[in-house]
């Protein structure tokens, strides 16, 4: 693994690139990008993932967000779904600066969230050959969900008043994505299942990282709300795509999402595969359930980014 850094639009970018254990930089290596889920860090779900992919044969690179982690961009703890797909972007120049990098050869890996990011990059970025997603999500549309319509006119109005309040000076808002701890979720009464695995995941031992802070800076919501990543798939996505989900059901709607996602795809050259028995949040750690989705991912970008 070596630590990399590249630019998006001004803003260092820090991430992980995983290399095969015989990794030699005078042969040509198929790379994979990884879009990683909303709050989290490069050591957590991307680090999972990756770290299998290079046992696989592939060269894997995940990172930081800007305004996440260890990436640069004011203010912290930004989720602005566009610069999230520039990052994606971004990632793919550096790959292309890379000597021993087969430019031809280069997949896309999203997972929750940022199988979102990713589909949405790869509607304009063809250099991008083959495209996956693990439990993918459409924030945009889970977090509309979330709400009435009032409770999203609401909320929009409060963002504005945010916006405004920021402008002439005021301090920026922040709010936890998840309860703190599984005693703080407790203490507020959840009871929901997956919200309760998320906590078990961000905000407990051995899977909690200290640079995964848990805040959303409110504004994001502006830009989160407007945020549609599936429309265009039907004209743009020309990849092949391959689409895991959890087959257990949940608030998240991840499975929900992929059918969606994959009844959209034009391309024939493409597979639903459900990993039986797995939450969403079984899919970002647990080994038997990442292990399967490897299983699916490695044979599809072999094949796909054979040259």
């Amino acid at each position: 693994m070596k630590r990399v850094t590249f630019n998006n639009r001004g803003l260092e970018i820090v991430g992980e690139l995983h290399l095969p254990d015989d990794f030699d930089e005078a042969r040509s290596w198929t790379a994979i990008v990884l879009a990683t889920p909303g709050s989290s860090v490069k050591e957590q779900i991307g680090r999972n993932y990756a770290g299998r992919l290079a046992q696989r044969g592939f060269l894997a690179l995940t990172f930081d967000p800007a305004h996440q982690g260890e990436s640069g961009g004011e203010p912290r703890d930004l989720e602005d779904p566009e610069t999230r797909v520039e990052d994606i972007r971004c990632a793919l120049d550096h790959l292309m600066t890379l000597p021993f990098v087969a430019e031809d050869r280069v997949g896309l890996l999203g997972v929750c969230a940022g199988g979102g990011y990713a589909v949405r990059a790869a509607l304009t970025e063809h250099r991008f050959r083959a495209v996956g997603t693990v439990v993918g999500g459409d924030i945009g549309h889970a977090m509309r969900g979330m709400q009435d319509r009032k409770g999203l006119m609401d909320l929009l109005q409060a963002v504005g008043a945010q916006r405004t309040a920021e402008a002439r000076g005021g301090e920026a808002r922040r709010e936890p994505w998840i309860p703190d701890s599984l005693e703080a979720a407790k203490a507020q009464g959840v009871t929901d299942q997956e919200v309760l695995a998320a906590v078990r995941f961000y905000r407990e031992p051995p899977h909690r990282h200290s640079r995964s802070t848990n805040r959303l800076l409110f504004t994001s919501f502006g830009h989160i709300l407007g945020f549609d990543p599936f429309s265009l798939v039907p004209e743009l996505l020309v990849q092949p795509l391959q689409v895991i989900v959890g087959g257990e059901r949940g608030a998240t709607g991840q499975y929900e999402a992929g059918e969606r996602l994959f009844q959209l795809a034009p391309n024939p050259d493409k597979a639903f595969i459900v990993v039986e028995g797995a939450g969403h949040y079984d899919m970002y750690h647990a080994p038997d359930y990442v292990d399967q989705a490897i299983e699916h991912l490695a044979p599809f970008f072999a094949d796909r980014l054979a040259g």
